[in-house]
């Protein structure tokens, strides 16, 4: 029996994702969560895994596309009911009807990650036995299975690549003559619409050579998003300061060679963040959003710390969940975790979610300072700048000391400058002297 797998939502409230990479290809063997495809949403990279065991006998979607969620997008062969699918052409009906579409709700398979709800009840009732499936209708005839003329036809039957080449070369689907199985609309039919059809469809519609053009899509466009949200919507104000980071450089180099710290890599932004903890600490506030709905200011009582994380992907903000209840060394170890895991595109929705402050290291590109903006819901977000030897006036003697600039961008419906000045000031005042962060917590 060919089972058709459709694109599910993964916990997130997915509406699209992108298809990035088949592991499979027609002909394989899978067993139940062997991942078929890794996809890509709003958010994340995402492996999703076989729900049967069989063979794949076709990839409906190419890599590449955009597919919206409850569409098939693989075909899997169990070997059962073969006869009665190649005389229909459509996978046997089952006495679910979920199953029988590619659904997985009720099922019995289990998929890593996002499979069936533990205990979801069957269907059946009364534990009678399934009825019989009606016998497969009689092959219609070939004129019976030729498409209305579009002036009558509700929906023109095409895979997905054949939409995509439709659109990439203008051509109408209602006006194609299907040829295709089924009455579909094959990729010849599509062409033959063309008077004449290019070696490469797709090169007919750039502009210029010279140009590329980047697709919107996945965390580009969530981002894009997100950012004229926050820019739009919460009023801005960035505060500026430099910092004389050298105690900080040496406590770095001490924490390196400290056995307890052994394995762990150790960077000045484990002590920016400890910096901006104690800060929190000090100014709850900076810890707030704004909830417009109910007209309160919801100040957090606890801290899920976002790092702006540059990918191939773009740009993530992971967050170390309560991240004010650990240690130093846990710290270290959560922040490297996270970091790394987003930039392999391996975080999980989660690890995305529900952040309430954000730290961005503009520093690592040689960048001396930026005016940051908010992510949607924080009241703060805190840049930091390259940490670089420069003159610097201390004890009334010019000396090379480690400066670096920090701006925080803070939300002013709910913060004025005083109170991001003072929490600036706190940041500052613990990378200018660590023994502080002991001293403040």
């Amino acid at each position: 029996m060919n089972q058709r797998f459709a694109l599910p939502d993964v916990g997130e409230g997915l509406t699209e994702a992108e298809i990035v990479s088949w592991k499979v290809k027609p002909g394989d063997t899978v067993a139940v969560n062997d991942v078929l495809v890794e996809i890509e949403t709003a958010k994340s990279l995402v492996e999703l895994p076989s729900p049967w065991a069989g063979t794949v006998t076709e990839l409906l979607v190419p890599e590449g596309a955009t597919v919206e969620v409850g569409s098939h997008i693989v075909v899997v062969s169990d070997g059962a009911d073969a006869g009665a699918d190649a005389a229909s052409g459509t996978p046997a009906p089952q006495g679910d009807p979920a199953e029988a579409s590619g659904s997985t709700e009720g099922s019995g398979a289990t998929l890593v990650g996002y499979g069936t709800r533990e205990g979801a009840p069957r269907r059946r009732r009364g534990g009678a036995p399934a009825p019989a499936p009606a016998p497969a209708p009689a092959p219609a005839p070939a004129a019976a299975a030729a498409p209305a003329t579009s002036a009558g036809r509700a929906h023109v039957l095409a895979k997905p690549p054949v939409r995509k080449l439709a659109r990439d070369l203008g051509v109408d689907l209602a006006e194609a003559k299907a040829t295709g199985p089924g009455g579909t609309v094959s990729r010849a039919d599509v062409l033959a619409l063309v008077p004449t059809p290019p070696a490469e469809p797709e090169r007919r519609f750039e502009k210029h050579e010279r140009e590329r053009h980047v697709p919107i899509r996945g965390v580009r466009k969530a981002t894009a998003a997100a950012m004229v949200e926050s820019a739009f919507s919460a009023p801005h104000v960035t505060v500026f300061t430099t910092v004389d980071a050298t105690r900080t450089m040496k406590l770095v180099q001490r924490l390196k060679a400290d056995p307890e710290f052994a394995g762990i890599r150790v960077s000045p932004l484990l002590l920016v963040a400890k910096a901006l903890l104690v800060a929190v600490r000090r100014n709850p506030d900076i810890n707030s959003t704004w909830d417009e709905k109910n007209q309160v200011i919801v100040v957090k009582n606890y801290v899920n710390l976002g790092i702006a994380v540059a990918t191939p992907r773009g740009l993530l903000v992971p967050n170390v969940k309560d991240a004010d209840e650990m240690s130093l060394k846990e710290l270290a170890v959560h922040l490297n975790d996270l970091a790394l895991t987003a930039r392999e595109g391996k975080a999980k929705p989660r690890d995305l979610a529900e952040g309430t402050i954000t730290i961005t290291n503009v520093g690592t590109f040689g960048i001396e300072s930026g005016t940051p903006i908010l992510n949607p819901g924080e009241a703060a977000i805190l840049a930091v700048g390259k940490i670089s030897q420069r003159p610097w006036v201390h004890k009334g003697k010019v000396k090379p000391r480690f400066l670096a600039t920090l701006s925080l961008s803070i939300d002013h419906r709910m913060l004025d400058g005083e109170s991001g000045s003072r929490a600036l000031a706190d940041i500052a005042a613990v990378l200018e002297d660590p023994a502080r962060a002991l001293t403040w917590s």
